[in-house]
């Protein structure tokens, strides 16, 4: 009996390090969803450029454990 409830805590532990919770940012629209282990944003950011011109920043970032392991911010 025990070893079944310290295998449903460890299944319950691992749902909740893997469970992301949204997170808006107030950049422009960006998104950043966030689980203990990893690390996902949405990135929408309002940009201004040297000359005044405004624009966009687009794009996906994936973090795992803390390291970059995708980046596509297109400008």
């Amino acid at each position: 009996m025990k070893k079944k409830a310290i295998i449903i805590g460890v299944i319950i532990l691992a749902f909740l390090m893997l469970v992301p919770f949204p997170m808006r940012l107030k950049d422009g629209g960006s998104v950043r969803y966030t689980a203990i282990l990893y690390k996902v944003t949405d990135v929408h950011r309002m940009t201004i450029s040297e000359n005044g011109d405004v624009g966009f920043m687009d794009g996906l970032t994936i973090e795992i454990f803390g390291v970059e392991v995708y980046n596509n911010l297109k400008q």
